[in-house]
This record gives C-alpha cells, structure tokens and sequence, in this order.
C-alpha cells in the first residue's frame, strides 16, 4: 500500500515536471529561434541551433532526473506519514474484534450449553433463568462496545449544566443495596461541583467506578465530590489490595483485569476514561485503589449531602 501510494506521489510529480520542461524547452527553442531567424536559411545557423537545443535539453534532463529521484524518496516517506494512522487504526479495530469476540464467545457458549443440558430435564425454569441473565450481560457488553466505538464527543445539545454532587449521590443510592449485602461501609460525601455535560453518561461514569469498587472492596467504599482550581474531581475509593503501579495505566484499556477471575467484563473503566474525556476531563489512578475523575468545573457552591 505504501509503495502503491508512493508511486502515485511520483507519478503526478513526474507528469507535471515533463509538461513544464516540455513548455521550458519550447519557449527557449522559440527565443533561439527568433533571435537568428535571419540566418535560420543557413544550415550553418541550422546546426548551430541544433546544438543549442541539444544543450538545453540535457541541462533540462540533468535538472529533472535528480529531482525525480529527490520527489521519489520524498513520496515515499510522505506514503508512509500518511499511511500509518490508517495502519495503527487497522490493527486497534482488529484488535478489538478479536477481544470482542473472545469475550462474546464465553457468554453464547454458556447458553448453547445449558440449553443443550436442559432439554428432557426438569429443570428447565432454572436454566431459563440462567439463560435471561447470560444473555442480559452479554447484551450489556454489546452496548459498552458500541460506546466505546462513539467519538469522544458529546451531542451539544446533549449538555447542560449538571450538578456533580447530585448525579453521585443518586447513583451511590442505586449501589447501597449491594453494598449492604457484601456487608462493606459505603461512605459518599457529595459536594455540589457544577459541570457541563450529559447527566446519563455522568451517571455512568460514576456508577462504573463504584461498582469497580465494591467489586474489590474487603470492607469500605469511600466517595466524593471535590474541586481544585477550575476542576470538579469525583473520586472514589476502596480498601481492597489494589492495582500494582506497573499495571495502573492499563486497567483503563478495553477487556484488560488485573486479574484474570474478576467479575465484570473489562469494560467499565475503559468507558469511565471514554466519557470523561468526551467532557473534556480525564480519569486517572492516583494510587493503588483510588480512581479520580476530573470534569471542567462552571461554579461551586458550599452545599453537602451524604447517603
């Protein structure tokens, strides 16, 4: 594809270069021309100019063979600038196809498999049950990734002024069920942070990171709302063993656990980075069990609520 590309550059360069020497070589010939037109009779004057024209067009030839050859080495590197984002894209997509399918395939699997054992047996409700939740979870992946393939660009009319604080609270109260469950302390403290977004997408930014939490959590969840020069950062934290620093910046790539056993689908954080980042902010590590959102701030005001 390069070397497609390359020759392509050359060909255009090299089309345009024989038209202008060709128009080069005409004008010097007709000047020559007019200046010994007088004697142009004389084959002395003939040979005379034939000589001259041959030197024009060797210094004309002596000019443009270098400069192809320049133009050449040149089309080739713009070839591969111009080729290499689309090379790194193909193999992301690939990539990810090849994730997605590795992931899909567990849960259809599961299916066919219990729905298989099932047949001629009694407990088919059962099965059913389990068959609604496989397929549940495996349309929820198929969701995340069709997010995730979205441009980190929100609708303009989409955004509105959100309160922060309240989009946190309202989903901690969501996850307090399971967190009573799992018998952990879950500890939300939400200052008012005013921001520009997508109240949904901030909602799911923030669920994802407390559900990463209680999933790794041994017996507290703690998160809040606070804000830093002209940032709102929604951080949340667990008192699990935490992410080794080696591996901090990879937990946010597409279907990647730090451990291979780990619930969920490897999704969440790579959707938490996804939409903070389409508000303009980012999503980070600040140490081992710590995760922090930062979103542009618009205003603040000294209003706390807890769950």
């Amino acid at each position: 594809m390069i070397v497609r590309l390359a020759v392509s550059y050359l060909a255009v360069f090299l089309v345009v270069l024989a038209v202008l020497s060709a128009v080069a070589y005409s004008f010097v010939d007709h000047v020559y021309a007019s200046e010994v037109a007088p004697a142009l009779a004389l084959p002395e004057t003939q040979q005379a100019l034939h000589r001259a024209m041959t030197r024009v067009l060797l210094f004309i030839v002596g000019i443009d063979v270098p400069l192809a050859l320049l133009v050449a080495v040149a089309s080739y590197l713009l070839a591969r600038l111009s080729i290499a984002p689309l090379v790194a894209a193909r193999k992301r997509e690939a990539q990810f196809a090849a994730d997605a399918a590795h992931e899909l395939r567990t849960p259809l699997a599961k299916i066919a498999a219990i729905a298989q054992a099932a047949r001629g047996s009694d407990e088919g409700e059962e099965a059913l049950g389990t068959i609604t939740r496989t397929a549940i979870d495996a349309s929820t992946m198929v969701g995340e990734l069709l997010t995730l393939l979205r441009s980190e660009e929100l609708n303009v009319r989409a955004r509105e002024p959100v309160d922060l604080g309240s989009v946190l609270l309202a989903t901690a109260r969501d996850y307090a069920g399971a967190a009573a469950t799992r018998l952990i302390d879950f500890d939300v403290k939400a200052t008012s942070a005013i921001v520009d977004g997508e109240e949904l997408r901030l909602r799911q930014l923030a669920g994802n990171l407390i559900d990463n939490a209680l999933r790794h959590a041994k017996t507290k969840v703690e998160a809040w709302i606070e804000t830093e020069n002209d940032w709102a950062r929604l951080c949340v934290q667990d008192d699990g063993d935490g992410v080794p620093e080696t591996l901090r910046e990879r937990v946010f790539e597409r279907f990647f656990k730090v451990h291979e056993n780990a619930g969920g689908t490897g999704l969440g954080l790579a959707i938490c980075r996804w939409v903070a980042r389409a508000h303009g902010g980012d999503v980070a590590m600040e140490n081992g069990s710590r995760f922090v959102a930062r979103i542009p701030l618009l205003r603040t005001n000294d209003k706390e609520a807890s769950l």
